[in-house]
């Protein structure tokens, strides 16, 4: 393992909660990176700044696990055989050639084999899930459940994947089936309540794999996707700039949920004691 950059870092939290963040790494290994264009070395489709926007959650007692590595290299929110999340949609892969702007990652001839592919699946994909699986596991069995927040952004006009500009808040439960509905339905109001800005539950981000893969309810463990707009909090192009002022304005609302979320597993517990 590159001790220098590691598949992940990980900070452990005393409170029921695991916030996810697996598209927030930017780094690309010189032997991937002498393959792709100029563009796609600027790792533009990055979840910028996750860490700066929530470093509120280490406050709440969360654990938090962040990928180290560009989705460009893995990306740790697919199914490690590759199927769609969305059927019928255009997507990027579990080992992307194309960007969200539908151009080519890779000069020609370059792209990822099979053995490849498998090969990045072994050193990055597994001990970032095999973390995530453990950490979860040692919540549930200390706290009696354990809560999910799978924390991701994205630029708000991306013809590729939606019409017109994308709602700010787009809270994910995989249709209600990755935690309890009534705490979905909780998040949405406060969503709804962050002046200026719009929010869905379950629109056009139902929650990628690590939502559908870990939310099991009915074992104790309840998990939420929440895609935010990324010019809700920084600038969309250029330098992708963290813009502080603006992300005050979302900081609170971020942390009323988290709180919400912690709070929904504070009643879980009791009422399973």
């Amino acid at each position: 393992m590159n001790q220098t950059h590691p598949p992940f870092l990980f900070h452990a939290g005393t409170a029921p909660l695991l916030v996810s963040m697996p598209h927030m790494g930017t780094y690309v290994p010189p032997e991937i990176a002498a393959r792709l264009t100029d563009e796609a070395r600027r790792v533009p489709d990055t979840d910028w700044h996750m860490d700066r926007l929530y470093a509120f959650a280490r406050e709440l007692g969360a654990s938090v696990l962040m990928a180290t590595h560009s989705r460009y290299v893995i990306d740790l929110n697919r199914p490690p055989d590759g199927s769609s999340l969305y059927p019928g949609r255009s997507v990027t892969g579990l080992c992307p050639v194309d960007t969200f702007d539908d151009q080519p990652l890779y000069r020609d001839g370059q792209e990822p084999d099979a053995a490849e592919t498998q090969a990045r699946i072994e050193t990055w994909w597994r001990p970032y899930h095999a973390q995530l699986r453990a950490e979860l596991q040692r919540i549930r069995q200390q706290h009696g459940v354990a809560m999910l927040w799978d924390a991701h952004s994205i630029r708000s006009v991306l013809p590729r994947f939606f019409e017109g500009r994308l709602t700010d808040f787009n809270l994910g439960t995989a249709d209600g089936a990755s935690c309890d509905p009534a705490l979905g339905a909780e998040l949405l109001e406060i969503a709804r309540g962050v002046p200026e800005h719009s929010a869905v539950l379950n629109g056009r981000f139902k929650g990628g794999y690590i939502t559908r893969e870990y939310g099991r309810p009915a074992e104790g463990v309840h998990a939420v996707q929440l895609e935010l707009t990324q010019c809700s909090y920084m600038e969309e192009s250029g330098d992708f700039a963290y813009l502080p002022e603006r992300a005050k304005r979302i900081q609170p609302y971020l942390r009323r949920m988290l709180e919400t979320v912690l709070a929904h597993a504070r009643r879980a517990a009791a009422a399973a004691s």
